[in-house]
Protein backbone atom coordinates (compact mmCIF):
# COMPACT_ATOMS: atom_id res chain seq x y z
CA UNK A 1 0.00 0.00 0.00
CA UNK A 2 1.36 3.42 -0.97
CA UNK A 3 2.06 5.72 1.95
CA UNK A 4 0.30 9.10 1.97
CA UNK A 5 1.07 12.32 3.77
CA UNK A 6 -1.45 13.94 6.09
CA UNK A 7 -1.75 17.66 5.27
CA UNK A 8 -2.42 18.64 8.91
CA UNK A 9 0.75 16.86 9.96
CA UNK A 10 2.76 18.55 7.21
CA UNK A 11 1.41 21.93 8.31
CA UNK A 12 2.46 21.14 11.90
CA UNK A 13 5.96 20.27 10.68
CA UNK A 14 6.20 23.57 8.79
CA UNK A 15 5.12 25.52 11.86
CA UNK A 16 7.76 23.83 14.02
CA UNK A 17 10.39 24.54 11.35
CA UNK A 18 9.39 28.21 11.11
CA UNK A 19 8.95 28.89 14.84
CA UNK A 20 11.83 26.65 15.99
CA UNK A 21 9.63 25.52 18.86
CA UNK A 22 7.17 22.70 19.52
CA UNK A 23 5.57 24.82 22.25
CA UNK A 24 4.98 27.81 19.95
CA UNK A 25 3.71 25.58 17.16
CA UNK A 26 1.25 23.93 19.55
CA UNK A 27 0.11 27.34 20.77
CA UNK A 28 -0.49 28.43 17.18
CA UNK A 29 -2.44 25.29 16.35
CA UNK A 30 -4.46 25.45 19.55
CA UNK A 31 -3.28 22.02 20.67
CA UNK A 32 -0.68 20.50 22.99
CA UNK A 33 3.06 20.10 22.60
CA UNK A 34 2.65 16.34 23.02
CA UNK A 35 0.18 16.22 20.12
CA UNK A 36 2.56 18.11 17.83
CA UNK A 37 5.46 15.86 18.87
CA UNK A 38 3.38 12.77 18.09
CA UNK A 39 2.47 14.11 14.64
CA UNK A 40 6.13 14.69 13.80
CA UNK A 41 7.18 11.30 15.12
CA UNK A 42 4.63 9.66 12.81
CA UNK A 43 5.79 11.82 9.91
CA UNK A 44 9.43 10.85 10.49
CA UNK A 45 8.44 7.18 10.76
CA UNK A 46 6.49 7.42 7.50
CA UNK A 47 9.40 9.04 5.65
CA UNK A 48 12.06 6.96 7.35
CA UNK A 49 14.07 10.13 8.01
CA UNK A 50 14.86 12.30 10.96
CA UNK A 51 13.53 15.77 10.20
CA UNK A 52 13.98 17.66 13.48
CA UNK A 53 16.89 17.88 15.92
CA UNK A 54 15.67 18.78 19.39
CA UNK A 55 17.75 19.96 22.37
CA UNK A 56 16.93 21.83 25.62
CA UNK A 57 17.96 25.09 23.95
CA UNK A 58 17.04 24.74 20.30
CA UNK A 59 14.87 23.05 17.69
CA UNK A 60 16.56 22.75 14.30
CA UNK A 61 15.92 21.06 10.98
CA UNK A 62 18.21 18.26 9.92
CA UNK A 63 19.53 18.30 6.35
CA UNK A 64 16.70 15.89 5.44
CA UNK A 65 14.27 18.17 7.25
CA UNK A 66 15.43 21.24 5.32
CA UNK A 67 15.05 19.37 2.03
CA UNK A 68 11.60 18.11 3.00
CA UNK A 69 10.47 21.59 4.06
CA UNK A 70 10.73 22.88 0.50
CA UNK A 71 8.63 20.00 -0.82
CA UNK A 72 6.22 20.37 2.10
CA UNK A 73 5.51 24.01 1.24
CA UNK A 74 4.87 23.05 -2.37
CA UNK A 75 2.58 20.22 -1.24
CA UNK A 76 0.52 22.49 1.03
CA UNK A 77 0.25 25.12 -1.72
CA UNK A 78 -0.86 22.48 -4.25
CA UNK A 79 -3.36 21.08 -1.75
CA UNK A 80 -4.90 24.49 -1.16
CA UNK A 81 -5.01 25.17 -4.89
CA UNK A 82 -6.75 21.84 -5.50
CA UNK A 83 -9.42 22.74 -2.94
CA UNK A 84 -10.20 26.11 -4.48
CA UNK A 85 -9.73 25.18 -8.14
CA UNK A 86 -7.87 28.43 -8.85
CA UNK A 87 -5.43 30.71 -7.12
CA UNK A 88 -7.45 32.97 -4.88
CA UNK A 89 -6.78 36.56 -3.99
CA UNK A 90 -4.92 36.52 -0.71
CA UNK A 91 -6.57 38.67 1.96
CA UNK A 92 -4.56 41.42 3.63
CA UNK A 93 -3.61 41.18 7.30
CA UNK A 94 -2.87 44.71 8.46
CA UNK A 95 -0.72 44.92 11.58
CA UNK A 96 0.50 47.92 13.57
CA UNK A 97 3.57 47.68 15.82
CA UNK A 98 4.67 50.37 18.25
CA UNK A 99 8.12 51.73 17.43
CA UNK A 100 9.15 51.24 21.07
CA UNK A 101 8.02 47.60 20.82
CA UNK A 102 9.38 46.43 17.45
CA UNK A 103 13.07 46.38 18.30
CA UNK A 104 15.49 43.77 16.99
CA UNK A 105 12.84 41.04 17.25
CA UNK A 106 11.09 42.31 14.12
CA UNK A 107 13.50 40.59 11.71
CA UNK A 108 13.52 37.13 13.35
CA UNK A 109 9.77 37.42 13.93
CA UNK A 110 9.14 37.98 10.23
CA UNK A 111 11.57 35.17 9.41
CA UNK A 112 9.60 32.80 11.63
CA UNK A 113 6.35 33.93 10.04
CA UNK A 114 7.65 33.17 6.54
CA UNK A 115 5.87 30.15 5.19
CA UNK A 116 3.23 30.21 7.90
CA UNK A 117 1.22 32.91 6.11
CA UNK A 118 1.02 31.55 2.58
CA UNK A 119 -2.68 32.45 2.42
CA UNK A 120 -2.23 36.10 3.43
CA UNK A 121 -0.49 39.30 2.48
CA UNK A 122 1.04 41.01 5.52
CA UNK A 123 1.09 44.79 5.86
CA UNK A 124 3.06 46.22 8.80
CA UNK A 125 2.89 49.80 10.05
CA UNK A 126 5.29 51.19 12.67
CA UNK A 127 4.21 54.15 14.80
CA UNK A 128 3.12 55.48 18.19
CA UNK A 129 1.01 53.16 20.34
CA UNK A 130 -1.76 55.74 20.71
CA UNK A 131 -1.96 56.47 16.98
CA UNK A 132 -2.00 52.75 16.14
CA UNK A 133 -4.77 52.11 18.65
CA UNK A 134 -6.82 54.92 17.10
CA UNK A 135 -6.43 53.30 13.68
CA UNK A 136 -7.28 49.91 15.15
CA UNK A 137 -10.44 51.29 16.80
CA UNK A 138 -11.41 52.89 13.48
CA UNK A 139 -11.19 49.50 11.76
CA UNK A 140 -8.11 50.41 9.70
CA UNK A 141 -5.88 47.75 11.29
CA UNK A 142 -6.66 44.10 12.01
CA UNK A 143 -4.30 43.96 14.97
CA UNK A 144 -1.77 46.04 16.90
CA UNK A 145 1.18 45.20 19.14
CA UNK A 146 1.54 48.14 21.51
CA UNK A 147 2.48 49.09 25.03
CA UNK A 148 -0.29 48.73 27.58
CA UNK A 149 -2.19 51.89 28.38
CA UNK A 150 -3.73 52.29 31.84
CA UNK A 151 -7.16 53.11 30.47
CA UNK A 152 -7.20 50.27 27.94
CA UNK A 153 -8.90 46.98 28.70
CA UNK A 154 -8.64 43.62 26.95
CA UNK A 155 -5.89 42.36 24.70
CA UNK A 156 -3.35 39.57 25.12
CA UNK A 157 -0.18 40.19 27.12
CA UNK A 158 2.87 39.07 25.14
CA UNK A 159 5.85 40.07 27.31
CA UNK A 160 6.79 42.58 30.01
CA UNK A 161 9.55 45.11 29.29
CA UNK A 162 11.76 46.88 31.80
CA UNK A 163 13.02 50.37 30.98
CA UNK A 164 16.32 52.09 31.60
CA UNK A 165 18.30 55.23 30.81
CA UNK A 166 20.72 54.37 28.00
CA UNK A 167 23.76 56.26 26.78
CA UNK A 168 27.11 55.68 25.10
CA UNK A 169 29.94 54.55 27.44
CA UNK A 170 31.78 57.81 26.71
CA UNK A 171 28.78 59.98 27.64
CA UNK A 172 29.46 62.66 30.24
CA UNK A 173 26.88 64.89 31.87
CA UNK A 174 27.31 68.55 30.77
CA UNK A 175 28.91 70.91 33.27
CA UNK A 176 25.62 72.79 33.62
CA UNK A 177 24.07 69.63 35.03
CA UNK A 178 21.02 69.68 32.73
CA UNK A 179 20.26 66.17 31.54
CA UNK A 180 20.17 65.96 27.72
CA UNK A 181 17.42 63.62 26.47
CA UNK A 182 16.90 61.85 23.16
CA UNK A 183 13.22 60.93 22.70
CA UNK A 184 10.44 60.51 20.20
CA UNK A 185 8.05 63.39 19.75
CA UNK A 186 4.68 63.50 21.56
CA UNK A 187 2.42 61.53 21.87
CA UNK A 188 5.10 58.91 22.58
CA UNK A 189 4.11 57.10 25.79
CA UNK A 190 7.72 56.24 26.72
CA UNK A 191 8.66 59.91 26.44
CA UNK A 192 5.76 60.80 28.75
CA UNK A 193 6.90 58.21 31.32
CA UNK A 194 10.48 59.56 31.24
CA UNK A 195 9.46 63.22 31.48
CA UNK A 196 7.06 62.59 34.38
CA UNK A 197 9.72 60.62 36.25
CA UNK A 198 12.29 63.41 35.88
CA UNK A 199 9.80 66.09 36.88
CA UNK A 200 8.77 64.15 40.00
CA UNK A 201 12.44 63.73 40.91
CA UNK A 202 13.01 67.46 40.22
CA UNK A 203 15.84 66.73 37.81
CA UNK A 204 16.55 69.42 35.24
CA UNK A 205 16.50 68.11 31.66
CA UNK A 206 16.46 69.30 28.08
CA UNK A 207 15.17 67.43 25.04
CA UNK A 208 18.32 67.71 22.99
CA UNK A 209 17.30 65.30 20.25
CA UNK A 210 13.80 64.44 18.97
CA UNK A 211 13.78 61.50 16.58
CA UNK A 212 11.23 60.31 14.08
CA UNK A 213 11.79 56.71 15.20
CA UNK A 214 13.51 54.66 17.87
CA UNK A 215 16.37 53.88 15.47
CA UNK A 216 17.17 57.60 15.26
CA UNK A 217 16.84 58.04 19.04
CA UNK A 218 19.22 55.14 19.68
CA UNK A 219 21.66 56.54 17.11
CA UNK A 220 21.72 59.89 18.92
CA UNK A 221 22.46 58.08 22.19
CA UNK A 222 25.22 56.01 20.58
CA UNK A 223 26.73 59.21 19.17
CA UNK A 224 27.00 60.57 22.71
CA UNK A 225 24.50 63.38 22.16
CA UNK A 226 22.04 62.46 24.90
CA UNK A 227 20.48 59.81 27.13
CA UNK A 228 17.58 57.77 25.74
CA UNK A 229 14.80 56.09 27.78
CA UNK A 230 14.48 52.64 26.21
CA UNK A 231 13.26 49.16 27.00
CA UNK A 232 16.22 46.95 27.83
CA UNK A 233 15.02 44.45 25.24
CA UNK A 234 15.35 46.89 22.34
CA UNK A 235 18.40 48.88 23.49
CA UNK A 236 21.06 48.24 20.84
CA UNK A 237 24.58 47.06 21.61
CA UNK A 238 26.94 49.93 22.27
CA UNK A 239 24.64 51.52 24.85
CA UNK A 240 24.74 51.08 28.63
CA UNK A 241 22.24 51.86 31.37
CA UNK A 242 23.56 54.93 33.21
CA UNK A 243 20.51 55.43 35.44
CA UNK A 244 22.11 54.22 38.68
CA UNK A 245 25.41 56.07 38.12
CA UNK A 246 23.59 59.35 37.47
CA UNK A 247 20.99 58.90 40.21
CA UNK A 248 18.08 58.89 37.78
CA UNK A 249 14.61 57.67 38.80
CA UNK A 250 13.51 54.17 37.88
CA UNK A 251 11.24 53.98 34.87
CA UNK A 252 9.48 50.76 35.82
CA UNK A 253 7.97 48.15 33.55
CA UNK A 254 5.41 47.99 30.78
CA UNK A 255 3.44 45.13 29.23
CA UNK A 256 3.46 44.60 25.49
CA UNK A 257 -0.09 43.82 24.36
CA UNK A 258 -1.66 42.29 21.28
CA UNK A 259 -5.09 43.68 20.37
CA UNK A 260 -6.81 41.87 17.50
CA UNK A 261 -10.27 41.56 15.96
CA UNK A 262 -9.73 39.51 12.82
CA UNK A 263 -12.82 37.48 11.91
CA UNK A 264 -11.26 35.50 9.07
CA UNK A 265 -9.97 32.06 10.12
CA UNK A 266 -6.71 32.44 8.19
CA UNK A 267 -6.07 35.78 9.88
CA UNK A 268 -6.80 34.36 13.33
CA UNK A 269 -4.36 31.52 12.70
CA UNK A 270 -1.74 33.99 11.47
CA UNK A 271 -2.19 36.12 14.58
CA UNK A 272 -1.70 33.08 16.81
CA UNK A 273 1.51 32.41 14.88
CA UNK A 274 2.48 36.06 15.25
CA UNK A 275 2.00 36.03 19.03
CA UNK A 276 4.03 32.84 19.37
CA UNK A 277 6.76 34.18 17.08
CA UNK A 278 7.01 37.47 19.00
CA UNK A 279 7.35 35.70 22.34
CA UNK A 280 9.88 33.28 20.90
CA UNK A 281 12.00 36.07 19.40
CA UNK A 282 11.86 38.19 22.57
CA UNK A 283 12.76 35.30 24.87
CA UNK A 284 15.67 34.15 22.70
CA UNK A 285 17.22 37.64 22.59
Amino acid sequence: MTATLDIATVRAFLLVSELHSFTRAAETLGTTQAAVSLKLQRLEALLGKRLIERSPRAVRLTSDGAAFAENARALVAAHDLALTGAPRIRPLLSLGISDHVAGPELVPMLEQLHGAMADLVLSVSIGFSRDLLDRYDAGKLDAVIVRQEASRRGGEALITDEFGWFAAPRFRLPAAGTLPLATLAPPCGVRSIAVRALERARISFSETFVGGGVTAVAAAARAGLAIAPLARRIAPSGLIDVGTDLGLPKLGRSKVMLHAKAGDAAKRAALRTLAAAFRSAAISK
